[in-house]
């Protein structure tokens, strides 16, 4: 073995049994460590993070069957191997210990050769599953970087048709955060607002406006004001955009948490609460919640921006028309959790200049 020996603990409440298994296993170049109880098995077991456990049964006090079901229950202690050693041979005592996750089951009095041999395959096999878990570790962590990466740039393909808009799903992803985690606070949508879902909702932020890559340049780009029927074109950047993270989740075999979340703001997004938004006219409720939370990040950034077709508004100014659409263009609730946090936006926004 690689690296530090293994340690190896041992639980007896005869220390001369201790000093036998200790003689036994010595050639395997092991560290020890030991209790002559349950209880003092607990605490030193916890402290020590062996990779293998040699666990007597039959114990004043705490049995061994009684301590190995207290190391289950604590995360830090419950995947460590157990060996039980034990005089009780009866096959019900060798089903409990099987049943409660021992790994093996020795009888005493044991011979060297076995207990070196039992030790030392046990000690392999954790090494390995330690490594193979470390391995696939490792590669979720490769695999959820390369997914955070393609995101981004999947977001910014939009924002490039734009040479103003640079920042704009870096400010954006971090309102949405921001106003999700006030909402928690407060105490909204506790069931939906979920760590995990807070996570997924900041990853999918910056997919809002991937429809807008199969939006002309003459009307993405014109100085002045669209025409209705140029509009109504513009409009459709959210159904494209559904459509695009739609065909992701066709090529992925079935829908995930993620694109579903990223397919309800980029399609949502331009909803109102009122129902006079696009392109379904939905009202209150009936918006998906990561819409709603996306329609104040997105409205409020596109007013302190400045575009082809207007120039930028002061954080005073904008906050004026975000209190005026209250119930109208954005969800009341939301927009009083927006209230109690707007210095919070400006700073963002400071902080994210384009």
């Amino acid at each position: 073995m690689n690296g530090k020996p293994p340690l190896v603990f041992i639980v007896d409440d005869v220390p001369e049994n201790i000093q036998i298994a200790m003689s036994h296993l010595k050639e395997l170049h092991c560290d020890f460590a030991y209790a002559t109880s349950g209880e003092q098995a607990l605490e030193r077991i916890g402290a020590t993070h062996p990779q293998l456990i040699l666990m007597d049964v039959m114990m004043p006090g705490m049995s061994g069957f009684q301590t190995v079901e207290m190391l289950h229950q604590n995360k830090a202690t419950q995947s460590i191997p157990v060996i039980f050693l034990t005089a009780r041979a009866e096959s019900e005592d060798v089903v409990q210990g099987f049943g409660l996750g021992g790994v093996d089951y020795i009888t005493k009095p044991f011979k060297g050769v076995e207990l070196r041999s039992r030790v030392r395959n046990h000690l392999e096999l954790y090494a390995y599953r330690s490594n193979l878990e470390k391995l696939v570790e490792e590669r979720s962590r490769e695999a959820e970087l390369l997914k955070d990466v393609i995101i981004e740039a999947m977001g910014e393909m939009a924002e490039y048709r734009d040479p103003e808009t640079g920042s704009h799903i870096h400010r954006t992803r971090e309102y949405v955060q921001l106003l999700a985690e006030t909402l928690v606070q407060q105490r909204f949508f506790l069931d939906h607002l979920t760590p995990d879902y807070i996570i997924l909702l900041r990853k999918s932020a910056p997919l809002h406006d991937i429809g807008k890559v199969a939006i002309r340049d003459s009307i993405l780009l014109k100085p002045g004001k669209l025409t209705p029927e140029e509009f109504e074109e513009m409009k459709a950047h959210t159904t494209y955009g559904e459509e695009v993270i739609a065909n992701l989740e066709h090529m992925a075999g079935h829908p995930t948490s993620f694109l579903s979340c990223a397919k309800e703001i980029a399609g949502m997004h331009h909803e109102k609460f009122d129902g006079s938004g696009y392109p379904r006219g939905l009202v209150g409720q009936d918006i998906p919640l990561a819409g709603r939370i996306m329609a104040i990040a997105d409205v409020y950034d596109a007013l302190i921006s400045k575009r082809v077709y207007k120039s930028s508004m002061s954080h005073e100014a904008a906050m004026k028309i975000m209190v005026d659409g209250k119930g109208t263009h954005f969800d009341p609730i939301l927009i009083e959790a927006f209230l109690t946090v707007e210095p919070l936006f400006n700073q963002i926004a400071a902080r994210n200049v384009d």
